[in-house]
């Protein structure tokens, strides 16, 4: 689990940030020389899924940009994921090929499937959730933070929320009990709890981060949030070294949106924590600007922190493509390709953060396009 974590070690301003003021001076008078393994030169192929919605047009920036940036990346691309049968009816799994594709290589970029919201409709699973529980990513990790040039109402705040990803209410085993009574059942387990929280601390640790916050809703749900929060504080004692607190969901929402700059390293089951992601893109400016991934024991799948599919702007020529690009900076760390990720990462923040409002999406206060905003990271590339 900690090889894992070590892949994730997360964005270059972190690291830089937890070393000592000499040497981080030193650090930025020096060469730092990445040694390379042996074959880290030769091209890797990657799956790519556009996904719905904006994700097509997201995509196809994405690519345009790692073709400038020429980094040694083969795309595997699969469109239309829902894709439909002979009579047009939407597929209800994810293809077969699609799968194959993303076990074979590892890693996968992804844009967001749609889910319809139909309660007559029960046989259409969400394609997100299936793709993580076949492929048993039982870790989502999204990365959000004040970011300058980015209208918030708070200042510094830097948070990680790591979510189990294959059970609790998404387990998806719901049942009419007897006609307008129906059963969801909450799935909690020891071992995903504990590799949940062994992920939480290990990426901590790495990373020299000085606290881990577990939410939970134990006062209530006694057994199922009881035995997530049991193996919380098992592990919590492997790590004397970071600080480990519990805290109840409905009072972490609040802290969130009252002194969100308490939290560092966030825990969660499953549900709670897609909340708590999307509350913490909400504070530093929207779903267009945070990186994810989904990790399992052999395959990452990175895209989006804040899932959406934006409908609404499809199309529109108008969609900030941050959060994949800096998606994909993080997948560049994890093939171990960091100088790219480094100059992609920059180019993207030094684009959010200095360029004019002509430049910018309009999500983030800007009157710019996609387009404008690709060109103006290609030309700091």
């Amino acid at each position: 689990m900690l090889r894992q974590a070590r892949k994730l070690l997360g964005f270059s301003r972190t690291l830089q940030a937890s070393l000592p003021p000499a040497l981080a001076s030193q650090q930025a008078r020096t060469k730092i020389t990445y040694v390379p393994s042996p074959g880290d030169a030769r091209p890797q192929t990657v799956t790519l899924i556009p996904g719905d919605g904006i994700g097509p047009e997201i995509s196809e920036a994405v690519k345009e940009v790692f073709e400038f940036l020429k980094a040694p990346v083969v795309w595997e691309q699969f469109d239309n994921v829902h894709g439909s049968d002979i009579y047009g009816n939407p597929n209800l799994e994810i293809p077969e090929e699609v799968l194959e594709s993303i076990t074979r290589n590892g890693v996968c970029l992804k844009g967001t499937l749609f889910t319809p919201l139909s309660a007559n409709n029960t046989s259409t699973q969400s394609l997100n959730v299936q793709l993580r529980k076949t492929l048993d990513l039982h870790v989502n990790l999204v990365h959000g933070w004040t970011m300058p040039g980015v209208p918030s109402r708070f200042s510094d705040i830097d948070i990680v929320v790591i979510r189990e990803n294959t059970e609790g209410e998404y387990a998806g085993l719901e049942h009419e009990v007897v006609p307008d009574v129906v059963e969801s059942l909450k799935i909690i387990t020891e071992e995903k709890s504990r590799r949940t929280v062994e992920y939480a601390f290990g990426y901590a640790y790495l990373n020299n981060r000085k606290k881990v916050t577990a939410v939970h809703k134990a006062n209530i749900m006694k057994l199922s949030d009881g035995l997530f929060l049991k193996e919380f504080n098992k592990v919590a004692k492997k790590y004397p070294s970071i600080k480990a607190e519990a805290m109840i969901v409905d009072n972490t929402c609040m802290q969130l949106v009252s002194n969100p700059q308490q939290f560092d390293v966030m825990v969660t089951p499953n549900l709670y924590g897609n909340l708590v992601m999307n509350v913490v893109a909400g504070l530093t400016g929207g779903p267009g600007l945070f990186p994810g991934v989904n990790v399992g024991e052999n395959v990452a799948i990175f895209e989006q922190g804040a899932r959406h599919v934006a409908k609404d702007i499809a199309g529109m020529g108008v969609a900030n493509p941050s959060a994949a690009l800096l998606s994909a900076a993080m997948m560049l760390r994890h093939l171990n390709l960091p100088g790219f990720s480094d100059r992609l990462e920059r180019a993207v923040l030094d684009t959010i953060s200095n360029e004019p409002n002509e430049i910018k999406t309009p999500d983030i206060g800007g009157t710019g396009t996609t387009r404008s905003f690709v060109n103006s990271i290609i030309d700091k590339l």
